[in-house]
């Protein structure tokens, strides 16, 4: 199967959505703020159902493009302001890497919220965010950073599959510390 990221000049999945896909079965999954798609292409090529929101209308514009150019049944790409905490649909899984710190730091915690709220038993969330703490001073102007332990904190009573807080490297090279989480539904 040929790569549908390289075939468009778009960076490969996340690895974090990458290592997900070894313990989630395909399923419903949403991926909030997939800007050209490139998480949205993988999971739909490894079997996942993908509704992809951006709100970014060029963004979505160039995934549809790619969605109608290979006939690609399995991605609904919208146009969705993550802002509004206000997802109108169910799904086994969400995935959100590299977003949050994005997005107005005061809707934030609705945000988690109704991720939370919006997924169905059993599924999973996925979590990637930049942080910024006293040992990794964020080096980027992120509208939101998160601190320690705050991402767990936000998770309790959720199976954690994995959690660390980890130095890590953005695709454009900077260097900074990330919270990556993915959680269980009970």
């Amino acid at each position: 199967m040929e790569d549908l990221n390289s075939r468009y000049g778009l960076n490969p999945a996340h690895s974090e959505v990458v290592q997900a896909c070894k313990t989630i079965k395909p399923c419903t999954v949403l991926d909030m703020g997939c800007s050209n798609g490139r998480n949205a292409l993988y999971l739909s090529q490894q079997g996942f159902d993908v509704t992809a929101v951006d709100a970014n209308p060029n963004a979505i514009g160039m995934l549809q493009s790619i969605v109608d150019q290979e006939g690609i049944s399995t991605i609904q790409p919208r146009v969705y302001d993550i802002n509004d905490a206000a997802l109108n649909a169910d799904y086994n899984f969400i995935v959100c890497t590299v977003t949050l710190m994005f997005l107005d730091p005061f809707r934030v915690g609705a945000v988690l919220a109704d991720m939370q709220e919006r997924t169905l038993p059993g599924g999973y969330n996925l979590i990637v965010c930049a942080m910024d703490t006293e040992d990794y001073p964020c080096p980027m102007n992120f509208p939101y950073t998160l601190k320690t332990g705050e991402l767990s904190t936000l998770y309790q009573g959720w199976e954690r599959i994995k959690y660390n807080e980890d130095p890590g490297t953005m695709h454009n090279g900077a260097k900074l510390q990330f919270a990556t989480l993915l959680a269980r539904k009970p």
